[in-house]
């Protein structure tokens, strides 16, 4: 399996028999350089804000539509088992930027985890019951409109997952004033960790202790 960041929390990911593509965005919106390769069999959009529902941007190999999913709930297709679970955008129960979709992928062997704009100070117990086994977490530390660095790090030590790939922060040429990931690293202990074009894993690839990845965008 690969695993590429196009910035904020959007990613493809490409397994064997399936691609996924989550919160694809609008590059005019956001101001980033838009992906080159915007192909997939799935999209995935943790909650309707032109930062992560793009979805018109993807289409399959062959120019039909990709299947989306944008809600809680369960789903299967091309050997991918998807978990919605619902979540707030905000720590006010949604009142101030509604829900958020917390995605739990069965993709390849491995259990990826989406934490989209979460919002909360924490998770639930029942989320955490909900979201299950986590190899590899896609956590937002970008802080502003969702978790940051303290928060997101105590997310990171509720869920254990064995990777952590920092999302939603600040990058050259994004037009919000999220902050940048180093306050993540630091939290995690992961400075001068050196970033990388993409994660390539398998379930036997997987490191013994939890490890800070933090990827280029593509």
């Amino acid at each position: 399996m690969d695993i590429y960041w196009y910035g904020q929390a959007c990613f493809k990911i490409k397994g064997k028999n399936a691609t996924v593509i989550i919160d694809p965005y609008n590059p005019d919106y956001v101001g980033l350089k838009a992906p080159k390769d915007l192909q997939a069999d799935i999209v995935l959009s943790t909650h309707p804000h032109q930062d992560h529902n793009f979805v018109s941007a993807v289409s399959t190999a062959n120019g039909s539509k990709p299947m989306v999913f944008e809600k809680p709930g369960e789903y299967e297709v091309s050997g991918v088992v998807i978990t919605g679970i619902n979540s707030f955008h905000d720590d006010s129960q949604g009142s101030e930027r509604g829900s958020n979709t917390i995605f739990h992928l069965l993709f390849d062997n491995l259990d990826i985890v989406h934490l989209g704009d979460l919002g909360q100070s924490k998770l639930t117990e029942e989320q955490i019951v909900e979201i299950g086994q986590t190899d590899i977490l896609l956590v937002p530390v970008g802080s502003i409109y969702t978790t940051d660095a303290k928060v997101a790090s105590e997310i990171v030590s509720q869920l254990e997952p064995k990777i952590i790939i920092p999302m939603h922060y600040k990058i050259e040429g994004l037009k919000f004033e999220l902050e940048g990931a180093d306050s993540f690293l630091k939290e995690t202990g992961a400075e001068g960790v050196v970033s990388q074009p993409k994660l390539s894993i398998t379930k036997e690839k997987l490191p013994e202790e939890p490890q800070v990845v933090v990827l280029n965008k593509s």
